[in-house]
């Protein structure tokens, strides 16, 4: 794009004339056909320029509160002074009148002026609308977005019996809004970053201030300030860049869906990481025992919440475990069986022409093959191929004597268990863990699951989320953390913030508390 046969070079601040102005941005951006100029001749005669993108900005907010407003008589009618003959430019009294006039005749409330080119063309590719005017040294940049977005539904990937419903959506300003709807305190912070040199992605960090760790704070800062790549792809990118061990399959930052989840997550002194078109929001530091709560434990009964916790848990080592076991006890430990089950095993697998390892690497591998396709398939399908799928096959292998119906069972039990596991990301680890125990269980029994537990267990304890230990209160052990741990004691019994996390504020009741009974 030329301007009178020559390409206009970037200037350090808005040209004086509209034409240049809109020429540079026509240039900048390749003349696109998403690209809306509306010209127009404001009330005191000046020429006016609103530029935005279609899509993007509310059309009917530029035309009702910006250009309709603009081209009102008012009722101060500013007049130019003469400019200077030796240099040619405008006065700065008349520049700064104008500009004055122009931002009085707006009654708008997100309206700001920059007369940084980067700045006003962030701003234009974000959905807000430009304003040039004539002889004027600023832009005017007017909040203006208006892109249609999902509305607040149920969360997808964390189903609840009893608690709020809403979930996050890809709107930024939503998801910090469903926030502030649950913390009403001043104290509650939102950071706002711009990352990626080419996306220019929204990210906001959220805290509390006077009861987060603000070295906590400012390490997260530093790590974000770090990304410096075109694109970061959601939530899950920066999860995996800003992490300490990315070489680890265990995830070291919890992400969810859930507004409350975040919310609670704040309370109790850590950072919340909110990403502009996403669903996925981050929460950090976090602890192995983080992936076996829900926030449905603290909506009912604590003895109930517990025996559920303590469940979940049993789901952990029965879906890592179970089959690496089956094949240990059936191909090196057959006297580990009771005489009656072992007749009963032993009947169960004539005629099956695979050992148990191959038998098991099979039908996991199956299984596996039909979760991922249920997964990607649309929900009503993916839901049917799963259930169908699963019976179909199971009961084709047993009828044709590949796999015997002991082995269907402990596929099944190994699979229901998974599907306990409140995180997905942890769950998709225990998965991948499952496999290298059923190798190690293949080659040494028993001796190798043991082995592999230490290595993990190894493994574990070496973890750090943001400096925190992994295995933490496990390991180090800290007694006072236990309180809401695998079991959770009644809520006038959580009086303190994890001392994990050295919060500034470590206490949650008042002193005044007291537990109101019967009178």
């Amino acid at each position: 794009m030329e301007h009178n046969g020559q390409p206009l070079e970037q200037p350090s601040k808005p040209f004086a004339s509209v034409n240049d102005n809109l020429a540079f941005i026509k240039q900048s951006l390749g003349s696109p056909n998403d690209l809306l100029i509306r010209t127009f001749r404001m009330a005191e005669g000046e020429k006016a320029a609103v530029v935005c993108i279609e899509g993007l900005a509310d059309k009917q907010v530029i035309q009702n509160q910006v250009i309709s407003q603009l081209t009102q008589v008012s009722g101060s009618h500013f007049t130019r002074t003469e400019r200077t003959e030796n240099t040619g430019q405008m006065d700065d009294e008349y520049s700064r009148g104008l500009e004055a006039q122009t931002t009085e005749q707006l009654s708008l409330q997100d309206m700001r002026r920059s007369s940084d080119w980067d700045d006003i063309m962030l701003t234009i590719l974000s959905g807000d609308a430009a304003l040039f005017v004539e002889d004027m040294e600023e832009t005017v940049l007017i909040g203006s977005k208006g892109w249609k977005s999902r509305a607040i539904e149920e969360p997808q990937t964390e189903s609840l019996i009893r608690g709020p419903r809403d979930g996050f959506t890809e709107d930024l300003r939503t998801n910090t809004a469903l926030i502030r709807r649950r913390i009403r305190d001043p104290h509650l912070r939102f950071e706002s970053y711009c990352i990626g040199r080419r996306s220019r992605k929204d990210v906001t960090v959220a805290y509390i201030d006077g009861i987060v760790n603000p070295m906590l704070v400012k390490e997260v800062k530093r790590r974000i300030s770090t990304i410096d790549i075109d694109d970061p792809e959601g939530s899950g990118f920066i999860e995996q860049w800003i992490q300490d061990h990315y070489w680890s399959p265990f995830p070291q930052i919890l992400n969810t869906e859930r507004p409350d989840k975040v919310a609670g997550a704040l309370l109790q002194g850590r950072v919340g990481i909110l990403v502009d078109g996403t669903p996925f929001q981050l929460i950090l530091p976090i602890t192995i025992a983080s992936f076996i709560q829900s926030p449905e434990d603290y909506y009912q009964n604590w003895i109930l919440s517990s025996v559920l916790r303590l469940l979940r848990v049993m789901a952990v080592f029965v879906a890592l475990f179970l089959p690496g076991m089956y094949i240990a006890i059936l191909e090196y430990h057959h006297g580990m069986l009771p005489s009656k089950l072992a007749f009963s095993v032993a009947g169960t697998r004539e005629g099956v022409p695979f050992p148990a390892v191959v038998e098991t690497f099979l039908m996991e591998a199956t299984l596996e093959l039909l979760r991922e396709a249920g997964v990607r398939l649309p929900k009503s399908i993916g839901q049917t191929i799963g259930v169908v799928g699963g019976l179909v096959i199971g009961e084709a292998a047993v009828t044709a004597g590949i796999v015997s119906p002991v082995m269907v069972v402990v596929v099944a039990v190994t699979a229901i268990a998974s599907f306990a596991i409140p995180s997905y990301g942890f769950a998709i680890t225990i998965r991948l863990m499952r496999f290298l125990i059923m190798i190690a269980a293949s080659v040494f029994g028993l001796y190798g699951v043991v082995l592999a537990m230490i290595v993990t267990c190894i493994h574990l304890v070496n973890l750090r989320s943001f400096g925190i230990p992994y295995t933490a209160p496990l390991a180090p052990l800290r007694l006072s953390d236990w309180r809401d741990l695998i079991y959770r004691l009644p809520v006038i019994r959580l009086s303190h913030r994890p001392e994990i996390l050295e919060t500034m504020d470590s206490k949650r009741l008042s002193k005044n508390s007291k537990r109101k009974g019967k009178a």
